[in-house]
């Protein structure tokens, strides 16, 4: 059944999270997702906005909701979780006559209705399905061990968010898994990277960084899938620096958006996968998950011989003796 999106990329897909944008929407074509840009589409503000004057925050969001609400889109998706935390808090206190007064005024007309606001992993997950997705896999993510990192805002306030459990969120899990992964057991998947803090405060930003890199490590993860593009930079443009603070050794991790990884097991092009846009390279990590299911498929084959060999000789001892129990009989 296709699904029809308004689409919401937010300004960092059509820049530093180009690959986010371009395997999002690949992933969507091919899983009957189609996605509607939000026509003349703005900054929503994110978090420098909300820190400054909540009014004008809402007002920056509330403008986007109104443009798809203007083009007959009742829902909207986007990957960012940012930003759709910014469009979701909007349409939460628009429903507040006095706030709804004050973003009206900023506006300088009015402001939109209810528009329903979903991530992209929230969309794929509940409205297409595990199993569908597995019924389009061409290539199976098999070998690859995957530690999937949620970050702090996909599925928090809950309140808000309503999607997933909060606390050991399994969505990615299931959809990653369902492309042929091996989906580690990783206990770092809600904690927070450190965010926007990689400016003003670089050490709390590399010392949340590394905690979680080194619990993917020591989960025998070969990558880390993330669904946020400020938490795909810190981990995977700034791991020499996380590394490096933290006084060890390069991890070499990965760490792909979630929709690179679909992408690859979808059988999509690599202009789809845009595997070449990740600082530390994927293909190392595919190349040792090829080699891993290569050594568990030849395993799988040599017990199954063995067993079938067992048959005959198992048949054959015990002959003498169901011949023994006739005679007697």
């Amino acid at each position: 059944m296709s699904v029809r999106l308004g689409y919401y990329p937010g300004c960092s897909q059509g820049s530093s999270a180009a690959e986010y944008d371009i395997s999002t929407r690949a992933c969507c074509k091919a899983l009957d997702v189609e996605l509607v840009d939000v026509p003349d589409w703005t900054c929503c503000g994110s978090t420098p906005a909300h820190t400054v004057d909540h009014h004008l925050a809402g007002a920056l969001s509330a403008r986007n909701l109104r443009q798809a609400e203007g083009a007959g889109l009742a829902s909207v998706t986007t990957p960012c979780p940012s930003c759709l935390a910014a469009l979701k808090t909007a349409d939460l206190h628009l429903a507040e006559p006095a706030f709804r007064t004050e973003v009206e005024r900023l506006l300088g007309g009015p402001a939109p209705g209810h528009v329903d606001c979903k991530s992209v992993l929230q969309v794929l997950y509940e409205q297409i399905g595990a199993e569908a997705v597995t019924a389009k896999v061409k290539k199976p993510l098999a070998g690859l061990r995957v530690a999937p990192y949620y970050g702090c805002l996909l599925s928090r306030p809950p309140a808000l968010m309503a999607f997933d459990d909060p606390e050991n969120p399994v969505s990615m899990d299931a959809l990653l898994r369902a492309c042929g992964a091996e989906i580690v057991d990783f206990a770092y998947k809600t904690e927070c990277c450190g965010a926007a803090f990689g400016m003003p405060r670089l050490d709390v930003m590399t010392r949340l960084s590394a905690r979680i890199l080194g619990a993917a490590v020591e989960a025998g993860a070969d990558c880390v899938a993330v669904a946020c593009p400020l938490c795909q930079m810190n981990l995977d443009l700034r791991q020499g620096q996380v590394d490096s603070a933290a006084g060890r050794a390069a991890s070499n991790l990965p760490v792909p958006y979630f929709t690179q990884l679909m992408a690859l097991a979808l059988g999509l092009s690599d202009a789809d996968a845009c595997l070449n846009k990740l600082v530390v390279p994927l293909e190392p990590a595919l190349a040792k998950a090829a080699a891993r299911a290569r050594e568990a498929a030849a395993a799988k084959a040599a017990k199954e011989a063995a067993k079938k060999q067992s048959k005959p000789a198992a048949a054959d001892a015990a002959k003498p003796e169901a011949e023994k129990e006739a005679s007697c009989a």
